[in-house]
C-alpha cells in the first residue's frame, strides 16, 4: 500500500467523520492520464467514487471549475462531495458502471442512445467558452506530428513526402468551423447511462475547439467503424440539433460533415501518436491494441477529404508495419 493510498484513506475517513477501517476501497479504474478512480463504500452502505489526480502531474482546478459551472447549467454532470485541489482528491457521485459503450451493444437501443448522446454533445457546445483554453492551430498541428516523434521511430518508417501539406489543409479545415465548447473527450466511454438518462464525466479537458470535435468523439473512437449509412444518419442529425440551438445557421448538412471529416482525421492520426506516447513515455502499452480502429478511421477520414497521397501512405506502407509490430507482444513495453 503506497504512502499516497494511505494518505488518501486518512483524508476519506476524516471527511466523513469514521474510522479509516471502516472504509471499503475499490480499484474501479485508471486511464491514459495519471488519474486513478476508486469505489468507496461508507460505513452506512452509500457509495461515491474517488479521483486520485496527484497535484505534481494532474491539475483539477478545471476540473471542479467546469463541474460547477455546467451543473448550475443543467448539464448532467456527478455531484461533487469533497475535494482539495492542494492533495488531488476529489470524491464524486457515483455513477454507476454502465458506460455507454457498454450501452451500445444493444442494438435496440443504439439509435435511441446516440440521439441523446448528441443533443447533449450540442448542450455542451452551448455553454459559455470564457477562461477555456483554445484549439489553436498549433495545438492541433503539435497534436498530429505525434505521429511523427512518438510512432514513426518505432515502427521505423519515415513520413511521405506529401506530410506537413497535408497537414496544413486538415488543419485550415478545422479552425475555418464554429468555435464552440467542447468536452475534447466525448467518447462512449465518458458518458455513463442511467436509464434512459445520460451523465458525463471527465470533462477536465474542456476547450473552446471546433464545432464537429465532439462529434467526432464520440462516433470514432475505440471501436469499428459505423456503416455510412448510420453516420450520414447521425451527423445530419446533429445538423438539425445544432441549427436548433443556434449553434449554427447557414451551414449545410454536407458542410458539417465535411467538417466532421477533417477533425476525424485530425483526431484518428493525434491517437496513432498519442497511444504510442502513452505506451513508451508512460509505460500503459494496453491503449496500443486501440490503433488498428483508429487506423480505420484516419483512413476512412482521408478518402472523404481526396487526401489521396497521405492515404495512400498509411494504406500500403503504415499498416502493415504497425500489425507487424502489434504481433509482437514480446517487443512491447511491459
Amino acid at each position: 500500500m503506497s504512502d499516497r493510498f494511505t494518505h488518501m484513506v486518512r483524508w476519506l475517513a476524516a471527511c466523513h467523520d469514521c474510522a479509516a477501517h471502516d472504509l471499503l476501497l475499490d480499484t474501479v479504474a485508471d486511464d491514459a492520464s495519471f488519474r486513478r478512480y476508486f469505489r468507496l463504500t461508507l460505513p452506512d452502505g452509500q457509495t461515491r467514487i474517488v479521483m486520485d489526480a496527484p497535484p505534481a502531474l494532474e491539475d483539477s482546478t478545471s476540473f471542479v471549475d467546469i463541474a460547477a459551472r455546467w451543473a448550475s447549467a443543467g448539464i448532467p454532470v456527478p455531484d461533487l462531495f469533497e475535494y482539495t485541489l492542494e492533495e488531488g482528491f476529489i470524491v464524486l457521485e457515483d455513477l454507476g458502471d454502465i458506460m455507454l459503450r457498454q450501452a451500445l451493444d444493444d442494438e435496440h437501443r443504439v439509435d435511441t442512445l446516440i440521439d441523446h448522446a448528441l443533443s447533449l454533445s450540442t448542450r455542451i457546445a452551448a455553454q459559455p467558452t470564457e477562461g477555456l483554453p483554445v484549439y489553436t492551430a498549433e495545438r492541433l498541428r503539435d497534436e498530429m506530428n505525434l505521429v511523427l516523434e512518438w510512432t514513426l521511430p518505432w515502427l521505423e518508417l519515415t513520413p511521405p513526402a506529401d506530410w506537413p501539406q497535408a497537414i496544413e489543409r486538415i488543419v485550415d479545415a478545422i479552425t475555418d468551423q464554429p468555435y464552440v465548447t467542447t468536452h475534447r473527450d466525448y467518447t462512449a466511454q465518458n458518458v455513463m447511462v442511467q436509464g434512459e438518462r445520460l451523465r458525463v464525466i471527465d470533462f477536465q479537458g474542456a476547450f473552446k475547439g471546433p464545432l464537429s470535435f465532439d462529434l467526432t468523439c464520440l462516433l470514432r473512437d475505440r471501436h469499428a467503424p459505423w456503416p455510412a449509412a448510420k453516420l450520414d444518419h447521425w451527423v445530419t442529425a446533429f445538423h438539425a440539433k445544432a441549427q436548433g440551438t443556434g449553434l449554427i445557421t447557414e451551414r449545410s448538412p454536407e458542410r458539417v460533415r465535411a467538417d466532421f471529416e477533417a477533425t476525424s482525421a485530425q483526431r484518428s492520426i493525434k491517437v496513432l501518436g498519442g497511444f504510442c506516447r502513452t505506451a513508451f513515455r508512460d509505460g500503459k502499452p494496453r491503449y496500443l491494441g486501440h490503433m488498428p480502429h483508429f487506423l480505420d478511421h484516419a483512413c476512412a477520414a482521408l478518402a472523404a477529404l481526396d487526401e489521396r497521397a497521405l492515404l495512400d501512405w498509411f494504406e500500403r506502407e503504415f499498416r502493415p508495419t504497425l500489425a507487424t509490430a502489434l504481433s509482437h507482444p514480446e517487443a512491447l513495453p511491459s
